[in-house]
């Protein structure tokens, strides 16, 4: 799975001129570059001039020269067009800047991936046409681009499913919730589907309605308590059988 991405990059230079504590000018620039292909080749940059939030000259790439919006803007934007050096240079800040830091944030975080970690579970029904609802979880994951779909006996599903947004943790990796309402039958398979950019192939997981999760939770509780027993057990054993073997019996 290859997502599209959608990346931006700022430079921002402010001045200010107070006039007082509540009154002041600000002055401000946006340079912005904006690209969804992989290779770079759409890349577009945007390069604002701001005065008191207001926009009044900008250079688009697209375009390739200098508009202005208000009185001021227009003639400062006639005079850097006239100015080819200056137009070109602007012109070349696609591949100077827009473009090389795009390739370093590529490597660095965008084609970095971390595959995610999902968990299928039974939940509450709180209403609705079905009386059973599972809920297929993946968790820390990215980038956040991730397809989580559900499978009948092999067969898709495209009803009765509810889904979250990608979720942000807050440090980096996301998180999705996948919801399915159906009606229980007997020797049905019902499977969740995972696919993301971190995965070689997708991740597939049936539901196994033998138990019920707390019951399977309780059943692995007890098999490794009855495991943990039978190692201290033979540890006990192996210690008295040495003990015993080095033993001198002394006659009375």
């Amino acid at each position: 799975m290859s997502p599209p991405k959608d990346l931006c990059f700022h430079v921002i230079l402010m001045l200010s001129a107070f006039t007082g504590a509540a009154n002041g000018y600000y002055y401000s620039r946006w340079a912005t570059c904006f690209h969804s292909s992989r290779d770079l080749s759409d890349m577009v940059l945007v390069d604002r001039y701001i005065f008191n939030k207001d926009v009044y000259i900008e250079f688009n790439s697209t375009v390739g020269e200098f508009v202005g919006y208000t009185a001021h803007g227009v003639y400062n934007a006639e005079l850097r067009n006239k100015d080819t050096n200056y137009l070109q240079q602007e012109r070349a800040e696609v591949e100077r800047y827009c473009k090389h830091n795009a390739e370093i944030y590529q490597s660095a975080i965008a084609d970095k991936t971390v595959p995610p970690k999902v968990k299928l579970s039974s939940v509450k029904q709180a209403g609705g046409r079905h009386p059973a609802v599972l809920m297929c979880s993946a968790y820390r994951f990215y980038p956040h681009w991730i397809q989580v779909t559900w499978m009948k006996d092999d067969q898709p599903v495209k009803s009765d499913v509810t889904a979250t947004e990608e979720m942000p943790n807050g440090d980096w990796y996301y998180q999705i919730h996948s919801h399915l309402e159906y009606t229980p039958k007997s020797g049905e398979k019902i499977s969740c589907v995972v696919d993301h950019a971190g995965l070689t192939k997708p991740i597939i997981i049936d539901w196994d309605p033998s138990l019920p999760e707390p019951e399977r939770n309780k059943i692995a509780i007890g098999a490794s308590g009855l495991v943990l027993g039978i190692i201290i057990a033979a540890a006990g054993l192996i210690y008295y059988k040495k003990k015993s073997s080095g033993r001198i019996l002394v006659p009375s």
